[in-house]
């Protein structure tokens, strides 16, 4: 039996296997439960869509399906809502799993319709995540994420302290996270932040302004702590400034 789940794991993740320490009864319990899954995956035929392996949790939602596109095996957990009330759409890749509770929204208005929500391939995001899309977001693929992400690429003006804030409209410039990024538990990203790739953003911080690839951020708000490619922040600065004298 685990070398049967082992073989149909391996369809969406080929370096996939079975713990030897799995017992038999976790093993048949996570077969019904992905079977269920699947079925509750094909429901989206109705809509003349291919589930193309979607795997569905329990009272997932979507809002204006035609907008929406997935690539193979698309995961989604208990109680997951998607609402394309954009532009462009939301854009799932392959191999795309999205934990239990999460909102992937691209606007909630229909006066100032969002622009896009696309998420690359091979991309696990953890439960409660809440994924916003008004000015556009875009996350690269083989990146992770950790509970309570939440990315909001919109900002409300409030220049006019004679005016409601509400009344003052928002800015828009969109979030874009670089591949293989691995971001920790209920971090914060806002508008107008672009994340390079392969950097780490520590748990809890806030992300408030742009960091090169292969950076380690933490903090509220975010700074850079080190980079993968060097010890310290100051020896990474004093290669940047080296190679602008040049």
């Amino acid at each position: 039996m685990k070398i049967l789940i082992e073989k149909i794991v391996k369809m969406r993740n080929p370096d996939f296997t079975v713990d030897p320490g799995l017992n038999s009864g976790a093993v048949m319990q996570m077969i019904w439960i992905q079977a269920c899954s699947m079925l509750r995956g094909l429901s989206v035929l109705l809509f003349l869509k291919n589930p193309k392996g979607m795997l569905l949790g329990k009272r997932v939602g979507f809002f204006n399906l035609s907008k929406i596109k997935w690539g193979q095996f698309l995961r989604l957990g208990n109680d997951v809502y998607v609402s394309a009330l954009g532009k462009k759409g939301v854009e799932f890749g392959n191999n795309v799993s999205i934990g239990a509770f999460s909102r992937i929204i691209l606007s909630t208005s229909m006066n100032n319709i969002g622009e896009q929500i696309k998420i690359g391939n091979n991309v696990g995001i953890g439960e409660f995540a809440y994924l916003g899309g008004a000015g556009g977001l875009e996350i690269g693929d083989d990146c992770i994420a950790g509970q309570y992400l939440s990315c909001h690429p919109e900002n409300h003006n409030y220049e006019n302290p004679d005016v409601f804030i509400r009344l003052q409209g928002v800015s828009r410039k969109g979030i874009k996270i670089g591949r293989n990024c691995w971001i920790g538990s209920r971090v914060t990203i806002l508008d107008g932040v672009k994340i390079g790739e392969g950097s780490i953003l520590a748990a809890g911080s806030v992300i408030t302004k742009s960091f090169p690839a292969n950076s380690i951020i933490a903090g509220v708000p975010a700074k850079l702590i080190k980079t993968r490619n060097y010890e310290n922040e100051s020896d990474y600065i004093g290669e940047l400034l080296c190679r602008k004298s040049i």
